[in-house]
């Protein structure tokens, strides 16, 4: 699994994962656009964390610099 999330990449998922949550917790979304949010809050986090997308793969897409 090689890493393929660069920086400004993690740091805007990482951000959005807060804001997702933000707008949860406030409940200022409910239901089940709550629920994909929450969904798509932990996909970002874990993400952002690993430094690795699985959607990047298939595509051969990074965001991330060469050393």
């Amino acid at each position: 699994m090689t890493k393929n999330v660069g920086s400004i990449d993690r740091i805007v998922r990482i951000v959005l994962a807060l804001v997702f949550v933000g707008l949860i917790v406030t409940g200022t979304v409910a239901g089940w656009l709550a629920l994909v949010l929450g969904i798509l809050a932990a996909v970002f986090a874990v993400t952002a964390v690993i430094g690795f997308c699985p959607l990047y793969a298939p595509l051969h897409l990074s965001t991330r610099k060469e050393s």
